[in-house]
């Protein structure tokens, strides 16, 4: 169910109610039985990226496999102990 939020005409009082969508609105204050009216608020939404399906959504591209990383040869002088 959603919370509306209403705030009374006479003594501005806020206060919220859970209420169906069908359920029709307060007309009283619960506080001073004044007339009440509906308080509309930005919703909290927040949009992260560029904001565009193509570039955050799509699939990513084959990319073609990368060659094997070229390691430097190890030096093959080492020191032997020659045995006379």
């Amino acid at each position: 169910m959603p919370v509306y939020e209403y705030a009374c005409a006479e003594c501005g009082h806020h206060f919220e109610q859970y209420r169906k969508v069908t359920e029709p609105p307060p007309r009283r204050c619960p506080k001073c039985r004044g007339r009440v009216k509906k308080v509309f608020r930005p919703v909290g939404i927040i949009f992260k990226g560029s904001g565009f399906h193509v570039t955050d959504y799509r699939k990513p591209e084959k990319k073609e496999p990368a060659e094997p990383s070229k390691k430097p040869a190890e030096s093959t002088s080492t020191k032997r102990k020659d045995s006379d």
